[in-house]
């Protein structure tokens, strides 16, 4: 019986030596991840930081929210554009507190309020957890969009939609992408949150119905200058 009861204890202090070990691991990834978020994360912008960071992204931004939600940095170049929706009328400052929370694990580059105002959380450079597609969304720019109509077509103002044109025509001359594509399916390069899960309708049918004349209209401006 001795052999038993040694092996037994053998036995459990490996299983405990492997918990330990994996914690340790999970830990120290988790303190790497936490030091490689660039310092000013989670804190109020000073003036030059804020001009910084502007100058890096879209002049288009009037109000900055940066969370930690996003991987640091992207792994992918930038090639695609993702519409998506708010699902709601909220302030730029709204959608900021909620990207924020760390339980809520969700965070886009850019949005647009219903009065085209638009704000930054997620640096271009870092790729934002928004299209439930860690492939699409290290290669794309997300985009969350205010609604003025809450169900139905999901409607978003004239004001919204204008400043998605001019938000999207900024990051395909930065990023250099020629043209933009709408395929209907994530084949193209404007894509859009329902191609990649089946647990939504993201961006709505109003958006969704208005991606190809996005595509154009953002093409024939590129093309014009």
């Amino acid at each position: 019986m001795i052999p038993f009861k040694k092996n037994r204890f053998l036995s459990i202090w490996l299983l405990l030596f492997g918990f330990c070990a994996a914690a340790g691991t999970v830990l120290f990834f988790c303190y790497q991840a936490r030091i490689s978020l660039p310092d000013y994360i989670g804190r109020e912008l000073t003036n030059q930081e804020r001009e910084h960071i502007i100058s890096q992204n879209s002049p288009y931004i009037q109000y900055i929210d940066l969370t930690a939600n996003a991987d640091f940095p992207r792994n992918r170049g930038i090639t695609k554009i993702t519409v998506h929706h708010m699902a709601g009328d909220l302030s730029l400052k709204d959608l900021g507190e909620s990207f924020s929370r760390a339980d809520r694990k969700a965070s886009a580059n850019y949005a647009i309020d219903s009065n085209g105002q638009v704000a930054l959380y997620v640096e271009e450079r870092n790729r934002a957890w928004t299209s439930s597609s860690r492939e699409n969304d290290h290669q794309a720019v997300t985009i969350e969009v205010a609604n003025d109509e809450m169900g139905g077509e999901w409607h978003v103002s004239d004001n919204a939609y204008a400043m998605l044109v001019e938000l999207c025509v900024d990051i395909c001359k930065r990023n250099h992408i020629r043209e933009l594509r709408f395929t209907g399916d994530e084949t193209g390069n404007l894509t859009i949150h329902k191609m990649f899960s089946n647990q939504t309708e993201c961006p709505g049918p109003y958006l969704e119905s208005r991606m190809a004349e996005l595509a154009d209209t953002v093409n024939n401006r590129l093309n014009s200058q």
